[in-house]
């Protein structure tokens, strides 16, 4: 099997009906976040089906899905990329993390990036600390999806119960424009607070009259309804 059969199999399966909903659900018109991302119509589980049967393709032949124009190709290339990396020797996960950098362009969506990037990039740079620099460069660039990336890379440091760079980058965000990083950020916290309740109450003390609100609201979602009343009730004051 090769990566244009692969490729070949993605097209048939397009769903034109599909593909228009899901350019609405992820909003590829003018002006919006997802502006010009273009869709097969193609179903998730469809993708990780023909990702696990495309499972054996070198990296190296990847190029054309994690580059091409259409969402599901692209996914199911970087769904590719993932199986390698779970599966492979230390060796392995290097080149997959390479492969990645080289192509990070094919993360132009929330769905892509929450998909892949915790059990990968995030996965890496939690075991590889000469590697951390690149979550402060990601965090601030001025690529949204570069920032969503950082963020959702260190949810591989809080599954390891480390929290001290989920909330560094969490702070970085703290006065961020977008909303998909308000949900993003505010995710990260309540994974934090999940594990540990000390930690998020200590940083909601610091910033919850000042965070974004989606941001607060996500991170709240876990706590006692008093205790999400109290930290909203705060945020509606400032």
């Amino acid at each position: 099997m090769k990566t244009q059969d692969l490729l070949k199999e993605l097209e048939a399966l397009a769903d034109p009906q599909q593909a228009r909903q899901l350019m609405r659900f992820f909003r590829t018109g003018p002006g919006q976040y997802g502006e010009g991302d273009r869709f097969l119509g193609i179903k998730v589980p469809v993708q990780r089906a023909l990702a696990k049967k495309y499972r054996h393709l070198p990296l190296s032949t990847l190029s054309s899905l994690l580059e091409s124009p259409w969402h599901e190709s692209r996914l199911t290339g970087l769904l590719i990329v993932k199986d390698h990396y779970q599966r492979g020797d230390e060796a392995t996960r290097r080149e997959c993390f390479n492969t990645l950098l080289s192509h990070f362009s094919a993360f132009n969506n929330w769905d892509l990036i929450d998909v892949i990037v915790p059990g990968t990039l995030g996965d890496y740079l939690y075991r590889h600390q000469d590697e951390r620099y690149r979550l402060q460069t990601w965090i601030r660039s001025d690529r949204l999806w570069e920032r969503r990336i950082a963020l959702l890379a260190s949810l591989a440091f809080i599954r390891q119960g480390q929290f001290e760079v989920p909330l560094q980058l969490c702070t970085e965000v703290l006065h961020d424009c977008e909303d998909l990083i308000h949900k993003a950020s505010g995710w990260m916290l309540r994974e934090a607070g999940k594990r540990n309740q000390k930690v998020l109450l200590d940083f909601l003390e610091s910033h919850a009259a000042t965070m974004p609100r989606t941001m607060l609201r996500y991170a709240i979602e876990k706590l006692l309804p008093q205790q999400r009343s109290d930290y909203m009730a705060c945020r509606a004051k400032t």
